[in-house]
């Protein structure tokens, strides 16, 4: 249930700074209460009121910012089990640690219906600013987080900086790179490109052998109780818990919210009969995510979206599995049919209207899945299958997932025919999907690249942990990628740059004069304490629409 803003009055408006500290504080607090849910004998809660998912905000505005929580009102109310009794919740917002300076406060309440998650949409609030926020139940209090709201629209704004993650799947490892970027104080806001969670059966990816850690529930989830469980489970990991204390979330879907190569109409991985209605599993897929995520839905109920960063950066988040038409075959020669859709007919005129009116310096679309075209046919063979299975293409090579922008050749055709044709320029899409970390250029005509010149850049981040290239063949890190990706640079010559090895995060940095992607790897996702280290930078200046090598991060 979402709230409504009661404001505090006669407040100071002096804001302190987040330390380093606070988020520590969190993490170990998080910590704490992650058992809870996490083993198989975990739904014994305790006997009072409990925060035991920690508390989250996202899609911060310059006057508000969404606050989440989830409350465990007595010992049997677990995630989706529909037990439980109603009870009141106050949130508070603070502009200092120690809440002596409350701006914000307000009242809700969470019941099973809504399997006791609650929502404020906080208004009132100062542009650019840091606030603290909590939550309580009676006499039990939340863990205190930190957020920050987005400057003022037609401000002029001297840089911006996200932390950029998707494909985090519980059993295949532990979220280090979710605790690395809690740890740092310098982002506005983390943007997470979708597979928060995979709805798959333990052990069935990876395989039982390769299972870091089982999830809750051990089958695949398939209807409303399955997914808010699942949300649960994945919100009692410390790692995750500290992200969310830290900063705001600015999240989308893509596929393993639901099911496997999600579209309307069904899923690879759905079985009709055996696995109940599509529609129906959709629907209830859609709806716990609504519940246990800081994401305002659009009024269509999906999450395509707009935000903005002052003058300096318009963000669109698209939804790519509500409106696409059925993936084809490879091969089947249907790819290009102008009939197909990836986006749907309104979403992509959003877009293109959107983009046309932006009067900010930077263009950024958040898409769950790559936009450039990639042909994989020069990989060497022993190198293919592996691959070929990664991103969903056909063992043989042929050089099209249909799951991508590449299965859907018309809209992609009209969305960079729209940027060249009324001369949009630094256009940025934001990737996740295929858990490997790419820089490219956007081609006008892949096939004629790079006489015929590039309508803007994309940077891919890898996966959180998430199986990649080494993982399928369990071999070191590094050990066969860089002969795979110098084969797919060969072939594709907009492609500046490819890990299909490492597990990480990217840090985005926006300035007027560029848009800078940061590409950090973890030391081994199987391991809680993995250390983090830079791998590579990779940035496009104002007015070029192209990627260029940088050989620092951003400081």
């Amino acid at each position: 249930m979402t709230s409504q803003l009661t404001p505090a009055t006669g407040v100071s408006s002096a804001s302190g700074s987040p330390s380093r500290r606070t988020a520590l504080k969190a993490a170990a607090a998080a910590a704490l209460a992650a058992p809870a849910l996490t083993a198989a004998a975990a739904h014994a809660a305790p006997a009072a009121p409990a925060f035991l998912h920690g508390v989250a905000s996202g899609d911060p505005l310059p006057d508000g910012v969404l606050l989440w929580t989830r409350v465990t009102p007595t010992p049997g109310a677990t995630p989706g089990s529909g037990l439980g009794p109603d009870v009141a919740v106050a949130w508070e917002v603070a502009e200092d640690q120690a809440f002596a300076r409350v701006v914000a406060r307000g009242t809700t309440t969470a019941s099973a219906a809504a399997d006791h998650t609650v929502k404020a949409d906080v208004r009132g609030l100062r542009q650019a600013t840091d606030y603290y926020f909590r939550f309580s139940c009676g006499d039990v209090r939340s863990p205190a987080a930190r957020t920050r709201t987005t400057p003022a629209t037609e401000s002029a704004v001297a840089g911006v900086r996200f932390g950029v993650v998707s494909c985090a799947n519980w059993e295949a490892g532990y979220f280090s790179a979710y605790r690395h970027l809690a740890a740092r104080p310098d982002l506005d806001a983390v943007l997470h490109l979708g597979d928060y969670l995979y709805e798959y059966a333990t052990g069935a990816y990876p395989k039982p052998k390769h299972v870091v850690r089982p999830h809750m529930p051990r089958h695949e989830t398939v209807t409303l109780a399955d997914y808010r469980l699942r949300h649960g489970t994945y919100k009692t990991d410390p790692d995750l818990q500290a992200l969310h204390h830290r900063h705001p979330v600015v999240a989308i879907w893509d596929d393993h919210e639901f099911a496997d190569n999600a579209f309307p109409g069904g899923a690879t991985n759905h079985t009709p009969g055996a696995e109940g209605d599509w529609p129906a599993r959709m629907a209830a897929a859609k709806q716990a995510y609504f519940e246990w995520m800081p994401v305002r839905a659009s009024t269509a109920g999906t999450v395509h979206r707009h935000l903005r960063w002052g003058r300096l950066a318009d963000l669109h988040l698209l939804d790519l599995r509500s409106f696409r038409t059925e993936q084809v075959s490879v091969g089947s020669g249907k790819v290009d049919d102008p009939d197909r859709t990836i986006t749907g007919r309104a979403q992509l005129d959003w877009l293109k209207s959107g983009l046309a009116a932006s009067d900010a310096s930077w263009k950024l679309v958040g898409t769950s899945v790559m936009i450039s075209p990639v042909a994989f046919g020069s990989v060497p063979a022993h190198l293919l299958g592996p691959i070929a299975e990664l991103v969903g293409l056909p063992k043989e090579g042929i050089a099209v997932n249909t799951d991508q922008w590449d299965g859907y050749t018309d809209d992609r055709k009209e969305l960079i025919g729209h940027l060249k044709d009324r001369g949009i320029s630094n256009t940025v899409f934001l990737t996740g999907d295929i858990h490997m970390a790419w820089a490219n250029d956007v081609p006008v005509k892949a096939a004629t690249y790079p006489a015929s010149g590039s309508a803007g850049v994309e940077f891919v981040v890898t996966s959180v942990t998430s199986d990649n290239l080494d993982d399928m063949l369990r071999v070191a890190p590094q050990t066969l990628s860089p002969a795979a990706g110098t084969a797919v640079r060969a072939a594709n010559r907009h492609v500046k740059y490819v890990d299909m090895d490492s597990h990480g995060y990217g840090v985005l940095d926006v300035r007027p004069e560029h848009a800078q992607m940061d590409y950090y790897a973890v030391s081994d996702k199987t391991r809680r304490d993995a250390s983090s280290s830079w791998r590579r930078s990779y940035r496009t200046r104002s007015g070029t629409q192209a990627v260029e090598r940088v050989h620092q991060p951003v400081r």
